[in-house]
Formats: structure tokens, sequence, C-alpha cells
């Protein structure tokens, strides 16, 4: 193995540092596009250490707020830099720029960067073109890559769609991604289809506000769907308990049971629909 080999292992390593195959990811970039993520009474810093001390896996911040974080919140998680950005209050706020690069992320020591791209928009040719240029300095400097893929545009009526979120994951791939992120495809079925053909570990996003229970069942079929796992933010960072919620879901990624074997939400509602027409 080559020193530039070694090192992207190394930080590979860092990312799945409780399980070698599963992810669980907590995104905190969403301060810029919608505010404040943190609850009232606490820090980034604070927060970042409860999730930590859940067990969960990584990060996602922007480079400020790295700044901000004790080494002693980290020492447990990886960290990764998200290099574009937007606000809702933009006339486009799916059109994403980059605002920070890959030399710079590493200068503040992130394990990993990321990047967001909204295939459908209309800014998509930028957003392409920025994840094909980080892809190759992450090449260079041999940093990981998370690519947040989502179909979301004037023209997307359903960002859940199969073909949609398969082919989201193909231009994450085919541009040098190391890791995927994308919306759950609508059912295990097709998640089962779409990671079986996905050469790199997806992770499914969060996805809307649910109770912590339907986090898990919808965790559990992420899981069944050959999922590597999850990059969830706002059902962590607004959960009543972030830290036990956070606990709840590293501990179920991080397992070593078979998630097939384990109720899930869409098998609950089908055992609710058939109790109710017998």
């Amino acid at each position: 193995m080559t020193h530039q080999h070694f090192a992207r292992a190394l930080r590979t390593a860092r990312l799945f540092r409780h399980h070698p195959a599963r992810l669980a990811i907590a995104p905190l970039d969403h301060s810029i596009s919608d505010g404040p993520v943190v609850p009232r009474g606490t820090t980034i810093d604070g927060l970042t250490a409860r999730l930590a001390e859940a067990g969960m896996d990584a990060v996602v911040v922007h480079k400020g707020s790295l700044r901000h974080l004790r080494p002693a919140s980290l020492s447990a998680m990886s960290v990764i830099v998200h290099l574009n950005a937007s606000t809702a209050h933009a006339p486009d706020p799916d059109a994403k720029y980059l605002v920070t690069g890959v030399e710079e992320a590493l200068r503040l020591g992130a394990d990993a960067v990321s990047v967001h791209v909204n295939l459908g928009s209309l800014d998509e040719r930028r957003q392409i073109a920025d994840l094909g240029q980080v892809a190759e300095r992450c090449e260079r400097w041999n940093l990981p890559l998370l690519a947040m893929v989502y179909p979301r545009g004037p023209r997307i009526t359903d960002p859940h769609d199969p073909e949609l979120v398969a082919h989201a994951v193909t231009v994450a791939v085919d541009l040098g991604a190391d890791l995927v992120k994308a919306p759950y495809p609508g059912s295990v079925t097709a998640l089962r289809e779409l990671t079986d053909a996905c050469p790199v570990p997806l992770l499914c996003a969060g996805g809307p506000r649910r109770s912590e229970p339907e986090v898990l069942a919808y965790v559990r079929d992420v899981l069944r769907g050959g999922a590597a796992g999850v990059a969830m933010g706002r059902n962590l960072f607004q959960a009543d308990d972030p830290r036990r919620t956070a606990a709840a879901v590293a501990r179920l990624i991080h397992a070593d049971v078979d998630p097939r074997l384990e109720p899930t939400a869409e098998g609950q509602r089908s055992e609710r629909k058939e109790a109710v027409l017998a």
C-alpha cells in the first residue's frame, strides 16, 4: 500500500470506527440554509459532545462551526466539513455554492468533506461541476468525499422516485464520491435494488420529523434495504433528548443483528392493515 493509499484508508477507518460497514452520521450543516440547529440552552460544542457520547460516527459541520468545537468533543467521533451552502431566503434556495475548499478543510482537521448537489435544480450545472472538481482535489489529497445528491428542482414532482434516486446516486458515484447520501427511495425493495448496484456505501437521509419510535423503525427499513446507515440531522438535534435518540439510532446501526429479522416500519404498517381487513 502506498503512502497516499494508506492516508485515505486511515481517514476512512476513522469514519467507520464503530462498525466496519455501517455509519451513523449527524449532519449539522442546516445552520446556513435554515438557521440555528443548536437546541436552546446548549452550544454547537455541547450538542456535538452529546452526539459523540451517543456513539455517532461523525458530524457534518461548516468550517466556522468546526473552530468552536473542542478536541475533546471530537475524540470519539470524526468530523466532515461541508463545502457548499445556500440559504432558504435566496431567490433559488436549491442553488449551492462552494464556500470553502478541500485544502482549508484539511488545515482545520477534517477527516472527510461533503458536497451537496440538487439534481434537477436550475443551478444543476454549477453544482455538478463543483462536485467533479472537489472529487479531483480529494483524490489528490486522499480525503474521503461524501456526496449528498437529492432530486430537487422545478421539474421534480417526487424526490423519492426510485429512478430519480438511482440517477442521483449514479451521478455521485460517477464523479468520484466515496460515500453517497440520498433520499429513501420509497420502499425497502427499491432501496435493496439500489444498494445492490451501488459500489460505494449508501446512506439514507433522515427525512421529515418523526417520533423516536418512528425514527427507529425507519432506520430498520434503511438497514433492511442494504444501506450502510443514515445521515440524520433534524430527527436528532430537534429531538426532545438528542443524546438518547442518537444513542438508540447508533446502537441499531452498529448492531451485528441482521436487520432483515427486525420489525420494520413497512412491516408494521402491513400488519396493521391486515389486522384491520381481518
